[in-house]
Parts: structure tokens; sequence; C-alpha cells
């Protein structure tokens, strides 16, 4: 039986493919750009390992390469722009090789796919916003100890469930910070160096039949190791992206709850901070208030390097091989990892510009809050500890002349008020700065 497709379906199905096409392509070609300098980068480190096969002559592979550096100058000051002309930031690379090189452009994919050209881009990409991330995360680190060494013994209220609780002091609370961003720090250091391993080279998924120079192409590309198993490399998309996020998350959190504990000591019914006020916003009806917008988004922004995470590990359910689907991780990792750096960027700026009302801060730190240094003072003359407890509790306030200051001397166990270990901390920030410019300088050489 012989079939006649008609001209309407004919046409309806041209309709259909560019339909199909556009859906292929998605965005990303946009997504690219963030990835371009990354992909150039690679390629020609791919080109040079090429060179030292035998594959392209020393002379080719120059010229390639002049070709390459002349794209990436391009593209950074906008006389190339990634648009939709091109599937992708690959296709557009090659494009400009064969048209400035001819056949010689056409060559560059030996021994290589797409598949490990994405690859070996987001790991790039991904390990520049870790460390950007880090070096973030040490500089509120810094910002917390200078404000926490200005008020080392500056009193403010302790809160627990959001209510007064015991004396405490800015020092201890911006030394919470610095800590706890030192440990976001070193979380993030650790991370970069389990995905720092370069999987330029596997192709596929499955090698190629060329004895490709792998290690020379990593070094050239800062990598201290090889994703040496090339199906094992393809199934890392998705979960080193996930294992990123994941750490890049730690900060984020800690960033919204001093998002949170700024904004809540902001409002009037508290009254301890105003915030630099190039960081608020005012009302479009109130003229009276000013808004805490940019801590209430560093706040929310966690979410989004939430919400991206999860979107990976939804898409990377899949058996071994390179599926499509994991063209799908890009667009929220991008994302995510661009939110993250500029939030924490913002971070230090806003700590040091905080403008404290230590005189609200003493005053609202009342007497029932000095019932718990009471009752550990009592235990020590020999009551038990329940005792003295349920004594506070059952008498009320203690009397006597207690202050907030006399609280918060004598706080003395490790890490409390009067023995913040700031030289300690300090030090440890020292030495994770000097750690992380050690690792970028690797990466440089």
């Amino acid at each position: 039986m012989t079939t006649v497709q008609s001209p309407i379906w004919a046409h309806e199905g041209t309709r259909v493919q560019e339909r199909v096409m556009r859906y292929l392509a998605a965005d990303d070609v946009i997504l690219d750009r963030e990835l371009f300098p990354h992909d150039i980068r690679a390629t020609r480190a791919h080109v040079n390992a090429l060179a030292r096969i035998g594959a392209f002559t020393q002379d080719e592979a120059d010229r390639v390469g002049a070709q390459l550096e002349t794209l990436l100058a391009r593209f950074a000051d906008g006389a190339f722009v990634l648009d939709e002309r091109y599937e992708d930031g690959h296709s557009a690379i090659e494009a400009h090789l064969t048209e400035h090189l001819g056949d010689l452009g056409k060559r560059i994919h030996l021994g290589r796919s797409r598949n490990d050209q994405a690859l070996v881009a987001i790991r790039l990409c991904m390990r520049e916003s870790l460390e950007a991330a880090r070096r973030s995360a040490l500089e509120i680190a810094e910002a917390a100890l200078e404000v926490a060494r200005e008020h080392e013994m500056t009193p403010m209220p302790g809160y627990t469930h959001l209510q007064r609780a015991v004396p405490s002091t800015v020092g201890l609370w911006m030394a919470s910070y610095a800590e706890a961003f030192l440990d976001d720090a070193e979380l993030i250091d650790m991370t970069a160096r389990w995905i720092d391993r370069c999987p330029l080279g596997t192709a596929a998924g499955y090698g190629v039949n060329l004895p490709l120079d792998r290690e020379g192409a990593a070094r050239e590309l800062g990598f201290p190791r090889l994703q040496r198993n090339p199906m094992a490399a393809q199934a890392s998309r998705g979960k080193h992206e996930t294992q990123a996020l994941a750490c890049l998350w730690q900060p984020m959190q800690t960033l919204r709850r001093l998002g949170w504990d700024l904004t809540l000591f902001a409002t009037s019914e508290f009254g301890f901070v105003e915030m630099p006020p190039e960081m608020t916003t005012g009302s479009s009806i109130m003229p009276n208030k000013r808004n805490p917008d940019l801590a209430e988004l560093l706040r929310g922004a966690a979410a989004v390097v939430a919400g991206a995470m999860t979107e990976i590990q939804q898409i990377v359910s899949l058996p071994s091989g390179y599926h499509r689907d994991l063209q799908l991780t890009k667009g929220p990792l991008l994302r995510a990892m661009r939110c993250a750096r500029e939030s924490l960027a913002l971070a230090p700026a806003l700590i040091r510009g905080l403008r404290l009302n230590t005189g609200k801060m003493r005053a609202a730190i009342d007497a029932p809050m000095h019932s718990t240094d009471a009752a550990i003072e009592t235990a020590l003359s020999g009551v038990s500890f329940r005792d003295a407890y349920r004594a506070m509790a059952d008498r009320g306030a203690p009397g006597g002349a207690r202050t907030p200051e006399s609280s918060a001397a004598a706080r003395v166990s490790p890490g409390a008020c009067a023995d913040l270990g700031l030289a300690a901390l300090r030090a440890r920030l020292e030495e994770l700065r000097e750690s992380s410019d050690a690792s970028v300088q690797r990466s440089v050489d």
C-alpha cells in the first residue's frame, strides 16, 4: 500500500519540527554565556593535548589558540555575542574557528564529545563559583570579628524561643556569625577539593581510540587529578552539581539567620540596629518608614539554592550513560551559584555598616534575666542545681547589685561572653585564607 503525505501535513510537520528544535535547544545558548570563557579555555587545552600526540602540528595548535584568545577577548568586550544564531556555546566556538581557520577549525572536536566538553566547562565554572563563595564567607567572618572586637562586652539580651533568656553581649552575637561563616568556608573548601577532577577526554562516556594526553590537559586547566573512568565521569553530572549546591546552602542558611536577626532587631519594637540607608528602601506609599529589603532578600536567597538542589536531584534519577535530561541541570545550577555569589558578596558591607543602638540593647535586659546566674551561684554554695532552679522560679527575680556588665564578665566558660576566643577565630580565619590563596594559585599554575 502506497501512502502519500498531504501538503497540509508536510507544512504542519515542518512547523512541528521547528517547535521541537526550539524545545530541544531551550535557553541553552543563553545559559552558555556564563560557561563560554571556560569552554574556550578547555578547548585550547584539548587542542594543545592533541598536538602533543601528533594529531595537530604545533603551528596548527598555536593558530587555534590565537583565534580562541581573540574570541575570548571579543566576547569579553561585547564584540561577539552568544545568541540564538548558535545552538550552544560549543557550536559557537567551532563556527568561529571554522570561519577564521577553515578546515582546521572543523578538526577541533577530534577525541571529544559535547558531553565531556560540557562537563569540563561546568566543572571549571563550579570551581570558580565555590572559590568566590569561600572568599565571601571569609570576608563576612572578618566583618563580624571586627564588630565583635569593637563591642566585645557591650550588653544585649540573649533569646531562646524569641523570649528574653539571659544577659548576653554584642561580641558573643557577632562572634557566633564569625565562627559559623568560618565553618562554611571550610566546608566549601572541602567540597571544592572533592570536585576538583578533570573529566576532559572521557568523550561520550566510553573513551576514544586515541592515546589522549588527558593528564597534560588536566594540568593546563589546573586540575590536580583526573576523573579516570569515562562512565563514572558521565554519571557525575548532576552528582557534583548537587554537592556543590549543598555546600553553598550552608553559608546561605547562615546568611538567612543573619537576615532574620537584623530584620527582627531593626523593628521599632526592638530598635537594636539600624541598617545602612543605602541598603534599605522607602515605602511606595508610607513616607514614615524604611524597609530592610536587602536583609529580607538575603534571608530568602537560601531558598533559591535549596530549590535548585532539589530540582537537580529529581533530574538525575537515571541509568548509566548520557541522557538529554541532564541538560536541564544547567539552568538551576547556574542560577543558584549566581544567587549565592551575589548574596554572600553583599553581606560584609551590611555588617560593617550596621548602627547599633547599645542603649536600647542594655535597657532590654531586665531583672528576671539574671535568674540563671543566681541559680548557678546558689548551687555553688552546696545546694543542688535543681533546688536552686526551683527557688529562683518560686522567688522571682533575684535582688542585689546585678548588672548586664557583671553578668557578662562572670560568663567565663570557654567561648562565652568573657572568653570569646577572638584571637583563635582570627588565627583560624588567616589559616583558611592562606589555604584558599594557595588553592587558587595551584589552579592558576
